[in-house]
């Protein structure tokens, strides 16, 4: 069993069932560097549920959209690379980041198909942690085989260093007709550069 003999799995539907029935939407938000922002919000509306990821700086006019986790997934809006640089960024206070915490809440957002072969051992941590699973690396293999509804994705540098995939649903993939718009493509990889 993946969770684990311990794991209290009513506890977390329990959790779940809390969480979706909020009338507020319940905003989780993982500091960056130079104050940038990644915000994961749950929207909690009957029958469009689902989870933004957004990134936002306080000078930008809006947030920047990366990832949708609903009815009709787009992403990826991370690489792997990026999404422990985020997991791992300490909050501007000083404080020490809860990285296992963030690398989980983002991990939703992640598509890449060069995943290193110690992310398993680091997704391990992180669901042992913070889950209490028991025997978390077969967890993490299969977490990291599928990697969510987008699937992994190829990640390259473009012209000028901004990071871009090749997901059907990326927003962050230049060729699809949705795709963030250059310069906020330039914005959000300068702002995810571990």
């Amino acid at each position: 069993m993946l969770w684990g003999a311990d794991y209290a799995w009513a506890e977390h539907r329990n959790f779940q069932r809390r969480l979706w029935e909020r009338g507020d939407w319940p905003v989780f938000t993982v500091p960056l560097a130079a104050g940038h922002r990644l915000h994961v919000v749950y929207r909690t509306i009957e029958n469009e549920a689902g989870v933004d990821y957004l990134l936002h700086h306080p000078n930008w006019d809006q947030a920047d959209l990366i990832a949708r986790d609903d009815g009709h997934f787009m992403g990826p809006g991370l690489s792997w690379t990026e999404l422990v640089a985020a997991a791992d960024n300490a909050p501007p206070d000083g404080t020490t980041a809860d990285s296992d915490a963030h690398l989980l809440l983002l991990l939703p957002a992640l598509g890449d198909n060069t995943v290193p072969e110690q992310a398993v051992y680091r997704l391990a941590a992180a669901l042992s942690a913070r889950l209490g699973v028991k025997a978390p690396q077969p967890l993490a293999v299969a977490l990291l085989e599928s990697q969510g509804p987008s699937g992994p994705a190829h990640w390259a540098t473009a012209y000028g260093g901004v990071r871009i995939n090749n997901g059907r649903y990326s927003f962050r993939n230049p060729a699809n007709d949705f795709a963030l718009a250059d310069d906020h493509l330039a914005r959000v990889s300068a702002a995810l550069t571990p």
